[in-house]
């Protein structure tokens, strides 16, 4: 197994062998009830506004970290097993995954808010390109995860952290070109530059207070998941004796306070309310997609 691989050669029966360290058991602690929080906040919020799609990404995303930080509870207080150790090394590298997804809906409805025109891809693009990348991405590490756990040597626990690797790196780029598409559409949407003319997709929005309440929480999100992808980056790439991996602080906050600030930002500014009153009942159908009517009143929305 995994954990037997990268144990200390100098001292088998030091409980470090595994991670490094024995994580701490008030930080993972802290960790499991933060997200334990934000998780039921979340479902609450999902029901409440009837956002359903946020089921399949914010709560899935913390009842994978639940799950994965629960583990490092269990090893911080009994180290020598190998069960827990195994557990985190998937569901805590594959969980975030499902937290981006949430951000790729919420600018696809946004752009279709402030008009599809100023987008170099039509709203119902963003979700049909960047959802399936997502989903490859979280196979791709998960499969890394699996084989990293089961593998019998040196040679089967490198391989699956180097397919854990290439699903971040894939994830990192698509973070990267998701970013420049949506910073592009609000540079457009500023500057009054649509890059179509049709009578279809020329309606122009209001950019409203809760609009930049949105847009700056998803910027924030995209951030703080950029941070996370690039320590996960470098962690990985220096093996599992590296560093890096062997050093909790690092861990802990470039990976665990990373993802409890992305999801508590969604808490705070959720989709259900600030994009509520941006739109009304009425179904529209501006760029293809099967989204709300555009509000044309622009004085009901007045920043």
């Amino acid at each position: 197994m995994l954990s037997a691989l990268i144990q200390r050669a100098d001292d088998e029966s030091d409980p470090d062998h595994q991670y490094g360290y024995v994580p701490q058991e008030a930080i993972t602690i802290l960790f499991v009830a933060l997200f334990a929080t934000s998780t039921m906040l979340h479902l609450g919020q999902a029901v409440y506004f009837k956002t359903w799609w946020l089921l399949p990404t914010a709560v899935l995303c913390g009842i994978g970290e639940v799950i994965g930080w629960s583990a490092r509870v269990w090893s911080s207080i009994n180290p020598f097993s190998d069960t827990p150790f195994l557990m985190q090394i998937s569901t805590i590298i594959i969980s975030p995954t499902p937290l981006l997804a949430a951000n790729f809906i919420i600018m696809a409805r946004i752009i279709q808010i402030l008009g599809p025109s100023y987008s170099r891809l039509a709203p119902r693009w963003f979700t049909m390109v960047f959802l399936p990348c997502d989903i490859i991405a979280l196979v791709v590490q998960g499969a890394g995860g699996g084989i990293a756990s089961s593998a019998d040597d040196k040679a089967g626990a490198a391989l699956g952290a180097n397919i854990m690797l290439g699903g971040i790196v894939f994830q990192f780029v698509v973070i990267i070109v998701f970013s420049c598409l949506a910073g592009e559409f609000l540079q457009r949407y500023l500057q009054d530059r649509p890059l179509r003319q049709s009578q279809s997709t020329t309606q122009r929005g209001v950019l409203t207070r809760h609009l930049k309440l949105m847009l700056s929480a998803l910027a924030f999100s995209c951030v703080l998941l950029f941070i996370r992808s690039i320590y996960r980056i470098i962690e990985l790439s220096g093996g599992w004796d590296g560093r890096i991996i062997r050093t909790e602080v690092y861990f802990n906050v470039l990976d665990g306070a990373m993802i409890i600030l992305a999801i508590y930002t969604m808490n705070v500014v959720h989709p259900g309310f600030f994009l509520k009153d941006t739109v009304s009942r009425y179904p529209n159908r501006i760029g293809g997609t099967s989204e709300m009517e555009l509000v044309s009143d622009s004085k009901a929305h007045a920043v």
